[in-house]
């Protein structure tokens, strides 16, 4: 019997099995807008969650505008990777809003706490976190890229890291057959949840750890007998 994965944050995509064959190839091009404009609200991203980390820390709760924003961040981040490179799942054209659109085939949202531990606020986006860091850097390529730096002497490098190499499997498929492997998207829309998630604990926006394995598909949903969840538990508040 199935049941929504009670995890806070919800990522989500609907499957297109049948998309252009070759608009992927000028996507590059068409999400530069939304580069430019993710720069500039992931740097506010980054103070706001600093801002968060000291009002969590005296009071016990991120404020409800902190909140919203940087879950609109993530919103605006998942939409255009999943247009683009991170996923290539639709040819959907993403909307310019930090609000949820339900219309949209890529979808996330989070469960805003009551309220956050004050002792986990100190160590979970660093030490708490730092296994799944090591996981995520191989989807990314960060792991990669880090190896590079230190083996050329802290020259600039970029790893592509398994989701890029899986997207890139999924657009030659679908410039020569016409169609997006359902097997590559289940797995790399999983990728891209375990990343998203680890995003969202370390930017202290849920006690609750992420779980140390990968759920696949375009939507949440997993059996009873599923594997439990390995991490620390949540300190009490205060």
């Amino acid at each position: 019997m199935e049941r929504q994965f009670p995890y806070p944050l919800v990522l989500d995509g609907d499957y297109s099995p049948h998309l252009n064959r070759r608009l992927w190839l000028v996507k590059w091009l068409l999400v530069i807008p939304h580069v430019i404009v993710l720069f500039f609200l992931w740097i506010a991203f980054l103070g706001l969650s600093v801002a968060a980390f000291f009002t969590i820390l005296v009071t016990g709760r991120c404020p409800r505008a902190i909140f919203d924003f940087n879950v609109g961040v993530l919103r605006w981040t998942w939409r255009v990777g999943y247009y683009s490179y991170s996923a290539l799942g639709t040819d959907q054209y993403p909307p310019f809003t930090l609000a949820d659109d339900p219309n949209y085939p890529a979808r996330l949202s989070i469960e805003r706490p009551q309220s956050l531990s004050r002792g986990l606020v100190l160590v979970k986006w660093r030490l708490l976190a730092l296994p799944h860091y090591l996981i995520i850097g191989v989807f990314t390529g960060a792991a990669f890229a880090g190896y590079d730096q230190v083996r050329n002497h802290n020259a600039w490098a970029y790893g592509s890291g398994l989701i890029r190499l899986l997207v890139c499997i999924a657009a030659l498929v679908l410039l020569f057959a016409g169609r997006y492997p359902r097997g590559v998207f289940d797995l790399v829309v999983g990728l891209n949840r375990w990343v998203f998630r680890v995003s969202a604990y370390a930017a202290l926006m849920t006690d609750q750890y992420p779980p140390l394995r990968l759920d696949m598909g375009g939507h949440e949903t997993h059996t009873a007998d599923a594997p439990i969840t390995i991490g620390p538990d949540p300190l009490p508040a205060g």
